[in-house]
């Protein structure tokens, strides 16, 4: 298919993606005539675009032309629509059309699903930091992707360390490929505890400390973490992730579920044996407590993202979430 629509805020993936595209698309020795990579702010860059993927390769291979960011996803004039209209169902297979957008293209235009009809679409965006089944997953394609052979436990403990960060993950990955270079077995996770960053370990422990109401502990480990250069919004989204599991397991065994699968399940916990370490987690917090979290962790992410200092807010946030949980 000679139309490509790749879209999401995983960055790294979505680039990694464009890389592997170009390999397959270009020859080496005709790629500097063959590539043009066309940015929003030059002048009616989707209908430039569009020319250029109309045009003859020059030399070997096939052609590729990258759009970035257009603005067509957002709103699209009537003379554009028509090009598109035009120029998409006729693109020679011998050249490739990327587009790649940040943000989620509007469904209700008629101009998205008019490249969505052509196009290979794919969505490339971080996987919730709850959701350990998709990252364990995701570790474990990765690890096989670079080389690395890796016991279970091994990919589990790098889940935990990395959490959704691709681009950590593959940095952890590049370094175990050298670790591991000339090693038959497969890693295990006491071979590589010492060696992969373990930031969301840490964001981990504070989560915990803030569930016994541990403020100092907490305040020393924002102070920590920061200083590790780990993001606000990711220490953030690693607290919501755990108070939104440990709120739903609460929820279920005052309800008086005992079924470990089924509190599995509500929670989205891949493992169901992890339920009765959850259990005894959240066994002296009462439901008020933990629901009285959520809102202001949903807080602190709106404020954050709105640009308040990292360090001020998550600590005010640490101290108010302490005082709830004690």
């Amino acid at each position: 298919m000679p139309i490509y629509l790749y879209w999401g805020e995983n960055d790294f993936a979505l680039e990694q993606a464009v890389t592997k595209l170009r390999k397959s698309v270009l020859d080496p020795q005709w790629a500097s005539f063959n590539y043009d990579k066309i940015s929003p702010e030059q002048p009616d860059a989707a209908i430039q675009a569009l020319n250029l993927a109309m045009t003859p390769t020059f030399g070997a291979g096939r052609r590729l032309v990258w759009l970035v960011d257009p603005t067509l996803f957002q709103h699209c004039s009537e003379d554009l629509l028509a090009e598109l209209e035009r120029t998409l169902p006729v693109i020679p297979e011998s050249s490739v059309l990327l587009i790649t957008s940040r943000n989620k293209p509007d469904g209700r235009l008629k101009s998205t699903k008019l490249v969505q009809k052509y196009a290979d679409s794919r969505e490339f965006s971080p996987i919730p930091p709850w959701k350990t089944d998709q990252i364990v997953q995701q570790v474990r394609e990765a690890a096989q992707e670079v080389g690395v052979k890796l016991t279970e436990d091994a990919i589990e403990l790098l889940a935990d360390s990395v959490g959704n960060d691709t681009r950590l993950l593959f940095g952890e990955l590049k370094k175990l490929q050298m670790f591991g270079a000339g090693v038959a077995q497969p890693l295990n996770a006491d071979a590589i505890a010492g060696l992969v960053t373990a930031n969301t370990q840490n964001s981990l422990k504070l989560v915990a400390a803030i569930r016994s109401g541990d403020a100092a502990k907490a305040l020393g480990l924002v102070v920590d973490l920061i200083n590790r250069n780990e993001p606000a919004l990711r220490i953030v989204a690693t607290a919501i992730g755990q108070f939104r599991t440990w709120l739903w397991v609460k929820l279920m065994m005052d309800a008086g579920v005992r079924d470990e699968k089924a509190i599995a399940a509500a929670a989205e916990v891949s493992n169901p044996k992890r339920i009765h370490f959850l259990q005894q987690e959240v066994r002296s917090v009462s439901l008020q407590k933990l629901s009285e979290t959520l809102p202001v962790l949903l807080d602190l992410e709106v404020s954050l993202k709105q640009g308040a200092e990292p360090t001020a807010a998550l600590q005010t946030a640490v101290v108010q979430l302490c005082h709830i949980c004690k």
